[in-house]
């Protein structure tokens, strides 16, 4: 379908009839990403775990210097320890690549459904976020989940088993070694989930702050000049700068947040390097002449222990390095899940847009006991049966809010019926027969969408079968040539700034007009607020426009309605 306007609807829902705007995607996204990154975390948890070995290595050869050897004895361990290292900075190179570009494909393919599953969601659906929230959250928000995936999870992932290797390293030596680490590291994580709840929450708000911003940032600017005319520059820009500060302040609170528990790390990990030092310190003087497996540690075993102390922490400080990411990320899946939500169906959308039925000619629409539900559960009409033959013009004509609208966007396939059929040409529309159906249908609506560009790119819509000559004869047709002297590459704001309400709809004409597949013409109140002389000058395009073609039109101007080859009533139920 050619949509040049998007129909004007009551708060909607889909009918009881179990349909949602996507399929159920296969598993949780968190879990699918982190999977991806699975190979490249192991990686890095290798890299962390041959630390032992250059630690064992580096006390012995501080140990053989002390028993006597000579310094000829430090080449070999020191060569080992050069290519052990080596390994590592290798291995942790190729897994933090391979975790970054695992992070970025699962955000590649999460926004890709995300963005699937809001093009799934009728123009109807009143849940259907707004634009600048939306955009932020894709553009914006969802990067926090690359940092997420690429360092948080590696870092957990090596915080869950480094520890436990290198506390059962220390603990074949002295238990009571291991006994202060095991202590002191339970703690961290206890204090750091405490906070990192708070943490969560408070990037979720400053996210959720982030994207209303953006929403409000974006409605203005396509208001600019209704602002302007109104003098209501200065209190829009009060009110989009105490958004701003509240984002602000918002932002420094998740900071504040970080901060802290880089803190409460640092705090407990210092002890607990401190108390294995002090317990290895004295063991050696003889202070102290416990905590091992019979004799006393030697003075290898002392360091190797002193050098594990400090590796063990590691972990939990890469941990809470990108704690932030872990509540960044958490809330960035939000966000995107939230998007991603079923609603109101937008039945074919996911069919690709094949050529229409062959022929060209105008079609018969039928609706046969067609019901509709809105989201209060009021039924504007019900087992509603209608019958337009190929060619004819037919008006729907009543009060707003009696359904009108909603009928033809049922007739558009933009939301799926509760009960009944409806057949376009003598085909069904459903979910594998709308995307075909509305391929030619030409929808003009009372509020058009344009964007900023030339009056011929917003005729043409970048369609390869609607070229230059299509383009200036529609723009001729809806008299449209007139208006900008010829030059039909002038530019336009965007949603139509520089047009008065006439010429944008003149030009949603000029849309339908120019694409000849179009052979179902629907119009959504194409008159309303409209002078006398303009609303005359609509009409007279509509049928013309309607030659050949079969249109229905919903209005409740008894002038347009008159001019139409059949008028269907439509009254408001009690």
């Amino acid at each position: 379908m050619r949509t040049t306007g998007t129909p004007r609807h009551g708060r909607l829902r889909a009918a009881p009839v179990g349909q949602a705007a996507t399929a159920a995607p296969e598993g949780d996204p968190r879990r699918i990403g982190k999977r991806m990154t699975s190979l490249g975390a192991g990686l890095q948890v290798v890299a962390a775990l041959l630390f032992i070995a250059q630690a064992a290595l580096i006390a012995r050869a501080v140990g053989a210097i002390a028993d006597g050897a000579g310094a000829e004895a430090m080449l070999i361990p020191a060569g080992l320890v050069l290519a052990v290292g080596a390994v590592r900075a290798y291995l942790d190179m190729l897994g933090a690549r391979l975790c970054y570009r695992a992070a970025r494909g699962a955000l590649t393919a999460l926004r890709a459904k995300t963005v699937a599953a809001l093009a799934a969601r009728s123009p109807l659906d009143p849940e259907r976020p707004a634009a600048g929230a939306a955009a932020s959250a894709l553009a914006e928000q969802a990067e926090a989940v690359v940092p997420y995936l690429s360092r948080f999870q590696p870092a957990r992932m090596k915080s869950s088993v480094v520890p436990l290797v290198l506390l059962a390293a220390v603990l074949c030596f002295s238990w009571a070694a291991a006994l202060v680490l095991l202590v002191a590291l339970p703690l961290i994580p206890l204090f750091m989930a405490l906070i990192g709840m708070r943490a969560q929450a408070a990037s979720e708000r400053q996210l959720a702050q982030m994207g209303d911003m953006n929403g409000f940032l974006l409605d203005r600017l396509r208001g600019l000049a209704t602002i302007r005319s109104l003098g209501a520059v200065d209190l829009t820009t009060g009110r989009l700068r105490d958004a701003a500060q509240s984002l602000r302040d918002r932002t420094m609170v998740v900071l504040r947040i970080a901060f802290l528990s880089s803190t409460v790390l640092e705090l407990f990990s210092a002890l607990g390097v401190a108390l294995v030092a002090v317990y290895v310190g004295f063991h050696l003087l003889g202070a102290m002449d416990f905590g091992t497996w019979g004799g006393p540690l030697s003075l290898a075993e002392g360091l190797f222990i002193l050098v594990l102390a400090p590796a063990y922490f590691e972990p939990m400080r890469e941990l809470a390095a990108v704690w932030h990411d872990r509540a960044s990320g958490e809330a960035a899946f939000t966000a995107l899940e939230k998007l991603a939500a079923p609603g109101l169906p937008l039945p074919g959308a996911d069919r690709v847009t094949c050529e229409p039925a062959a022929g060209g000619f105008a079609p018969e629409v039928t609706l046969s006991d067609v019901s509709f539900r809105h989201v209060s559960g009021t039924e504007p009409f019900a087992a509603f049966s209608l019958t337009v033959q190929p060619g004819e013009r037919v008006a729907l004509l009543g009060p707003s809010g009696v359904g009108k609208s909603t009928l033809l966007a049922i007739m558009a396939g933009l939301v799926p019926v509760a009960t009944g059929e409806v057949r376009i040409g003598g085909t069904p529309l459903n979910a594998e027969t709308a995307a075909d159906l509305r391929a030619g249908m030409a929808w003009i609506g009372q509020s058009p969408r344009f964007f900023a560009g030339s009056l011929r790119a917003n005729v043409a819509l970048g369609r390869p079968d609607v070229g230059p000559e299509a383009v200036d004869e529609a723009l001729t047709f809806a008299m449209l040539d007139e208006v900008t002297g010829g030059r039909t590459g002038a530019a336009m704001g965007e949603d139509g700034a520089g047009l008065s309400g006439g010429e944008a709809l003149r030009l949603a004409v000029a849309r339908a007009a120019a694409d000849p597949r179009a052979q179902l013409v629907l119009a959504d109140e194409p008159t309303a607020h409209l002078d006398t002389q303009t609303a005359d000058d609509m009409t007279e395009a509509l049928l013309t426009l309607a030659i050949g073609r079969t249109l229905i039109v919903s209005t409740h101007d008894p002038v347009l309605a008159s001019r139409m080859d059949r008028v269907i009533r439509l009254e408001a139920r009690a």
